[in-house]
């Protein structure tokens, strides 16, 4: 067993989160990842409050081992899904898309785990001093919303400037990349495209199928034009929307419109023609759906091997 700083903060078996993933991350995959031993977290994404709280009830319904809300700070409902996890005595919260500083006396106040996203080492510094738990610093490798350094530079470099535990992600779907964050100081890892093809995750088949068909070199980044980088799969409508950033003659507000809704379309309509099938660079890896469980079990197995044969790879 992988001894943990990270598993003894947040009361789980295996040093594994589940990625809080927009309109992917609900209470059915969340509970399944917890119950493997993993910390599952439901994507608060930009959902008020009631859906929150309804998610995190029936997460509680699945699963008595602990689980976390992902909370994307630009939402506009931001403020109230804060008060929220209070109210519901979710055990961690993870956050990306801005600063906690203003929700973090009240969930701390709260024994709640506050465990935010970063992708830089100065935004790492500034959030241990704000009283995170732990960091975790997720490469650009990742699906969804990237910054712009890799795993392999950020991890290490996060690890050497805070004092807190640091999770490792992006880039990471088996026992090898979980051991290589190890031995880059990191004391787990967060995952999220290799759970887009669990069995209780609930994306659209044709999401399931387009990542595992995937090769290493099938994603793109589009959005750095309106300041928001993220990594999908290549389709029509990511080549599409790559064109209209270069083309001066279509405007931001163009291409925010022509984006709208994308996500959705890929993972509940499974919409090939107008979907955004988001994913990390990874998803060359992944080859079968299996449940959560299996996902998990292999990885960490995979994982002790290699780190407990580590020491013979030296003469």
């Amino acid at each position: 067993m992988i001894k943990s700083k990270i598993c003894d903060l947040v009361g789980i078996k295996y040093p594994i989160f589940q990625g809080g993933m927009a309109w992917i991350s609900d209470a059915v995959l969340a509970s399944a990842v917890s119950e493997a031993g993993g910390l599952g977290i439901i994507s608060a994404m930009n959902a008020n409050a009631e859906y929150v709280r309804e998610e995190i009830r029936k997460c509680k319904g699945l699963t008595n081992k602990p689980f976390g809300v992902n909370i994307m700070l630009m939402s506009p409902f931001a403020d109230e899904v804060a008060k929220v996890v209070i109210e519901e005595k979710v055990p961690v919260v993870t956050t990306g898309a801005g600063m906690p500083s203003k929700y973090m006396p009240a969930w701390k106040d709260a024994n709640i785990k506050v465990i935010p996203v970063v992708g830089s080492v100065a935004f790492a510094i500034r959030l241990e001093r704000m009283g995170a738990d732990a960091i975790i610093a997720e490469g650009s490798e990742s699906g969804g919303h990237v910054g712009e350094i890799n795993t392999m530079a950020l991890v290490p470099q996060v690890c050497d400037a805070v004092s807190v535990p640091v999770l490792a992600a992006g880039g990471i779907a088996d026992g090898r990349g979980v051991a290589a964050a190890f031995m880059l100081g990191a004391e787990a890892v967060q995952c999220g495209t290799c759970f887009l093809v669990a069995d209780e995750c609930k994306v659209h088949e044709n999401y399931k199928k387009k990542i595992i068909a995937a090769s290493d070199s099938e994603t793109i980044v589009t959005g750095r034009r309106l300041g928001h980088p993220v990594r999908s799969l290549k389709t029509r409508f990511s080549r599409q929307f790559a064109e209209m950033e270069k083309n001066s003659a279509c405007t931001d507000e163009q291409i925010m419109a022509f984006g709208s809704g994308s996500l959705r379309k890929a993972v509940q309509d499974g919409n090939l023609e107008e979907g955004s099938f988001m994913s990390g660079q990874i998803a060359g890896m992944i080859k079968e759906e299996k449940p959560a469980a299996a996902i998990i079990e292999k990885m960490m197995s995979e994982a002790e091997a290699i780190l407990k044969n580590t020491p013979n790879r030296v003469g």
